[in-house]
């Protein structure tokens, strides 16, 4: 079993301000807004939270949201990005080591440990909201975003041809999809099961469902011996 790494903060407002310098006033009230609107659209959902009780939850006057968002979509798409932990795991998977022995195995088991070292929490504090974007707006602010993330994710891939070890002839983008919806399921069962008693063997921990699942993703579940 692959060892994981140490994990990063997942990303807050603050972490991720796109302003430059020292943090202005508008920013500082920017910064509430978005922690106020997290906290509701987690409680109440996107329709059961109003505007006036944004502004309340972060202790701003009504008419001053509107300083800083037209619309109550525009806050949620600013609170989607800014809680999406794609702001430390991009930079994580930048930063891997390769050495010239380097197994695409080895690769492949280090980056999925650094993806889940990095997004711990995420499945509670991010996923809620991915499920209202794919049910309010159909994903279109995603698909913003992924237009963000593919260009890393693209060099990421890539490098598996630059590993030791012989790969399938699969296409680059096939590697990629696969691999992406591998860690994007097990998130997604990761909250589902956390809190399900399940009888052995299948009450395994963390560490090793995910080792499994990239077991799999590197060698299938057929035994070709």
């Amino acid at each position: 079993m692959f060892v994981f790494m140490a994990k990063k903060s997942l990303p807050t407002p603050e972490s991720v301000s796109p302003r430059e310098g020292a943090p202005t006033r508008g920013d500082a009230t920017r910064q509430k807004l978005l922690t106020a609107a997290h906290r509701l659209f987690l409680k109440q959902g996107f329709h059961g939270t109003s505007m006036r009780q944004i502004a309340e939850e972060a202790g701003v006057a009504v008419g001053g949201i509107y300083n800083h968002f037209a619309t109550k979509e525009d806050i949620f798409a600013a609170v989607l990005d800014a809680f999406h932990p794609y702001h430390v795991l991009l930079p994580a998977l930048e930063e891997m080591e390769v050495t010239p022995t380097e197994t695409v195995e080895n690769f492949v088991r280090q980056a999925a440990s650094t993806i889940h070292a990095n997004v711990i929490g995420a499945e509670t504090r991010v996923l809620p909201l991915i499920f209202m974007e794919l049910l309010e707006f159909q994903g279109r602010h995603l698909r913003s975003m992924a237009e963000t993330m593919l260009p890393k994710f693209i060099v990421f891939v890539q490098r598996f041809g630059e590993l030791k070890g012989r790969l399938r002839p699969f296409p680059p983008p096939i590697l990629l999809r696969t691999f992406m919806s591998l860690m994007i399921g097990f998130l997604i069962t990761e909250l589902l099961l956390r809190n399900v008693k399940l009888p052995p063997p299948f009450n395994l921990k963390s560490g090793q469902w995910l080792d499994g699942l990239v077991g799999i993703y590197l060698h299938g579940i057929l035994d070709e011996g």
